[in-house]
C-alpha cells in the first residue's frame, strides 16, 4: 500500500527536511509539495492524495483554511506540522491524525505514519466490502436480500462482556460496561467503576485485546478510558488535554494520543 503523500509549508527548508526524514519510510510516496495554502488546495483536490503534512501559520490561507477548502471531495488525512503548540486543540478539531511539533520528532512521525496506515487500511475494506455489495446487487440480488436478512456481525462478540478479577481473596465478576477507566501499574492493572476499585494482574497491551476499541481506548502509556462515559473535554493551558468522565475524574490525554480528542469535538 502506497501513501500518496502532499507537503505544505511556506518554508523551503522545512519542506526539505520532511522530505529526509519520510526517506526512511518506503511505502510513503512524495507525490507534490506546496508552499502556500491555496496552491495546496488547488493541487488537493487535483491529485488526491492519501495524505497531507501541512503546516499551519502560512501567509494568506493558513491550515485550517486549507482543510476547509478541500471539504466539498472526499478529503484526504491531514497531519498538522507546526511551531507553535496553542495550536493543537484546534487540529484535532479539524480532525487531523496527528499534530507535530517542528522539529519533528522521527519516533513521533514513525507513530502518525503507523495511524495513517491503519486509518487507510480500514478505509480500504469499507470501500472493497461496499464495491461487493454493490456488484452482488447487480449480478445476485437474491443473495443480497438473503444477506440484509441476517443479524449483522459487528465482531463486538471478540471481545470480553465479563471480567473475572481476583481482588482481596475475592473473584468479582465486573461488567465491562461498567468499567469507566483503568490505569497501569507495572504488570497490575486499577479498575475503576463507578463506586469501586479492583487490582487485576495482567499487562496493558493483553487487557487491550480483551476490550473492544470503540468503547475501550487508549488515551495514556497508563490510562485507558472507557469513551462512552467522557462527560467533557478540556484543553489545557500548555496545549493538553483531559477527559472529564462520569464520576468527575480527570484522565490526561498525552500527546502520542490526542486524536482521541477528535471524536468528542464537532
Amino acid at each position: 500500500m502506497t501513501i500518496r503523500t502532499i507537503l505544505v509549508d511556506d518554508e523551503k527548508l522545512a519542506i526539505q527536511g520532511l522530505q529526509l526524514r519520510l526517506q526512511k519510510f518506503p511505502d510513503v510516496e512524495i507525490i507534490d509539495t506546496c508552499n502556500n495554502g491555496r496552491e495546496a488546495i488547488r493541487k488537493i483536490k487535483t491529485e488526491k492524495p492519501d495524505l497531507v503534512f501541512l503546516d499551519i501559520q502560512m501567509p494568506g490561507f493558513d491550515g485550517f483554511a486549507v482543510v476547509k477548502g478541500v471539504m466539498e471531495i472526499e478529503p484526504p488525512l491531514f497531519v498538522f506540522v507546526t511551531a507553535y503548540q496553542e495550536h493543537a486543540v484546534r487540529a484535532f478539531e479539524a480532525n487531523a491524525v496527528n499534530y507535530l511539533m517542528k522539529p519533528v520528532d522521527e519516533d513521533r512521525l514513525a507513530d502518525t505514519l503507523d495511524r495513517v496506515r491503519q486509518r487507510l487500511a480500514d478505509k480500504r475494506a469499507s470501500e472493497e466490502a461496499e464495491k461487493l455489495k454493490n456488484v452482488l446487487a447487480e449480478v445476485a440480488p437474491d443473495a443480497m436480500d438473503a444477506m440484509e436478512d441476517e443479524p449483522v456481525d459487528t465482531g463486538a462478540d471478540r471481545y470480553e462482556k465479563l471480567l473475572n478479577i481476583k481482588d482481596r481473596g475475592q473473584i468479582f465478576r465486573v461488567d465491562v460496561d461498567s468499567i469507566e477507566r483503568i490505569e497501569a501499574a507495572g504488570d497490575y492493572m486499577v479498575i475503576y467503576t463507578a463506586d469501586n476499585s479492583m487490582i487485576l494482574r495482567e499487562t496493558m497491551k493483553d487487557l487491550e485485546r480483551r476490550l473492544d476499541p470503540r468503547v475501550f481506548q487508549r488515551v495514556h502509556r497508563s490510562w485507558i478510558v472507557n469513551l462512552n462515559l467522557v462527560r467533557q473535554v478540556k484543553p489545557h493551558t500548555n496545549g493538553e488535554c483531559f477527559l472529564v468522565l462520569e464520576s468527575g475524574a480527570d484522565v490526561k490525554v498525552s500527546r502520542s494520543y490526542r486524536d482521541v480528542v477528535a471524536r468528542f469535538v464537532h
